[in-house]
């Protein structure tokens, strides 16, 4: 076993505390899927939330689908001008076979923050 990081991110259409837990959960879900991990998996997660976002903590969405045994950390990114807005973004660490290929998501339009999607995650 190898641990690895793994970046993802998602976008939310208002500050509402439901949609932010509803997309992060999505997020979760879907790395989680793609990458063939269970909570034992996961070492840590940082999510962070741009500025605009601040109706619900995204790592309450984590617990609530299984990861509640696993560091969960929330912050805020940095506001640069002309970044994207409303995005939820997450940095998960977790235990997979050495031969693994980290398969990061970006859902809901975040994949344009990555025009490097097949560099380091």
């Amino acid at each position: 076993m190898r641990l690895f990081a793994l970046r993802g991110a998602t976008s939310v259409d208002r500050n509402d505390a439901e949609e932010i837990l509803e997309r992060t959960s999505e997020l979760m879900r879907e790395v989680m899927a793609r990458n063939a991990l269970a909570a034992d998996d996961f070492v840590s997660c940082i999510f962070t939330v741009t500025d605009d976002l601040d109706a619900e903590f995204p790592a309450k969405a984590a617990r609530a689908i299984g990861l509640d045994r696993v560091p969960l950390l929330c912050a805020r990114e940095i506001p640069v001008p002309g970044s994207m807005r409303r995005v939820i973004r997450v940095l998960v660490h977790y235990h997979a076979p050495e031969a693994h290929v980290p398969d990061p998501p970006y859902l809901r339009g975040t994949d344009r923050l990555r025009d490097d999607l097949h560099a380091a995650q």
